[in-house]
């Protein structure tokens, strides 16, 4: 081939300019290195930046015309003051929130803690005199740590619909009961001797002040002022007020004051073993389904009657002398005049024919 053809695709080469330009409009804000926390940190030199430079910007400072990627260290210090109080919120939040409520203890720790000091007490109540000051100390002391014995056992009761407050209050009259039943020596820990007592005296409260059926709440307030107002009324005129009296008192209908009447009520029960108020008889339960033997008389007498009717009046003469009289046969003979015999076979044939017409009757 001639040279003047070899020298031709190497002489443009030469002749093309490489401006720096192109190199200068590459996205060099994509690079990870623009992203990097050098950018947090103040540069004394960052000024320069937004003076063109003929070579290209350095590494990681902004190019002329270029927006900038990251934050300035003019704008950093704001963010950084911006992010302090949000890091430093809940530290702060949760410190005052330990130091308030430090960690409970474990419910076995402080069980074993209140049964030895319990242990302890009991050991100095036996050595004191009641009735001294510092019995009754030391006996409040008792009370106090087992509080919580008494609020377990009330919490059972809590499906009744009545104050909590009430319920740990009788049940505290059962643990006092316990205090002064209860004997060390017996080897017998103190919460299970005390838990039947209180559970007892808590159902005795129920049974005893609690009403058994439910009441509206509005019928209970009523009841509570129809009960004032029947006291009121009974002191001004000396005898029981009448319902229409009531009624008038309290501004209410007539059938309300009943409805109160018969809901006040529910509030007592009557027990079935209690025995009845001045006939001397024993309580209901004893004569709910009493069984009187006299009535098994009764049925057969009717259905011997029933029978009876049927036979000749010679045989219904003759079972009435021998089962109603009790007289023998020999003087059944003697009453009728007929051989002894002869009165056999008559109540052979009596009780014959009654079977028959029992039978045809079942």
């Amino acid at each position: 081939m001639p040279p003047q053809q070899e020298l031709r695709p190497h002489e443009p080469r030469h002749q093309e300019p490489r401006p720096a330009e192109p190199r200068t409009a590459e996205p060099r804000a994509a690079e990870p290195r623009a992203a990097e926390p050098r950018t947090a940190e103040p540069r004394a030199a960052e000024p320069r930046s937004a003076e063109p430079r003929p070579g290209g910007a350095l590494p990681g400072e902004p190019r002329a015309g270029e927006p900038r990627t990251g934050p300035g260290p003019q704008e950093q210090p704001a963010e950084q003051s911006q992010e302090q109080p949000q890091d430093a919120s809940p530290d702060a939040s949760r410190e005052p929130s330990q130091d308030a409520a430090p960690p409970p203890p474990r419910p076995q720790g402080r069980g074993a803690d209140t049964r030895a000091l319990t242990q302890v007490l009991f050991g100095q109540l036996k050595n004191l005199e009641p009735g001294t000051s510092e019995h009754f100390r030391v006996r409040g002391a008792l009370i106090e740590a087992n509080l919580p014995l008494v609020r377990y056992a009330a919490a059972r009761f809590r499906s009744r619909n009545e104050p909590m407050e009430d319920v740990v209050q009788v049940g505290t009259i059962g643990l006092i009961n316990a205090i002064d039943r209860f004997d060390p020596e017996r080897g017998v820990q103190f919460p299970t001797f005390a838990m039947p007592t209180v559970v007892g005296e808590i159902k005795r409260y129920f049974r005893d002040n609690v009403r058994t059926v439910h009441v509206p709440r509005r019928l209970h307030e009523l009841w509570v002022q129809v009960n004032a107002a029947t006291e009121d009324l009974t002191t001004l005129h000396g005898r029981t007020p009448t319902t229409p009296e009531i009624a008038e008192r309290l501004r209410i209908s007539e059938d309300e004051v009943l409805s109160c009447i018969e809901a006040g009520r529910s509030y007592h029960a009557t027990s079935l073993e209690a025995a009845q108020e001045g006939d001397g008889m024993p309580g209901l339960l004893d004569r709910l389904g009493y069984e009187d033997p006299e009535l098994a008389g009764v049925e057969h007498r009717d259905l011997v009657r029933h029978l009876l009717v049927q036979l000749p009046e010679r045989e219904q003469r003759i079972l009435l002398l021998r089962y109603y009289n009790n007289l023998t046969q020999s003087q059944i003979s003697a009453e009728l005049g007929v051989s002894q015999m002869h009165v056999s076979r008559l109540l052979a044939r009596s009780f014959a024919r009654l079977r028959s017409a029992n039978r045809i009757e079942a």
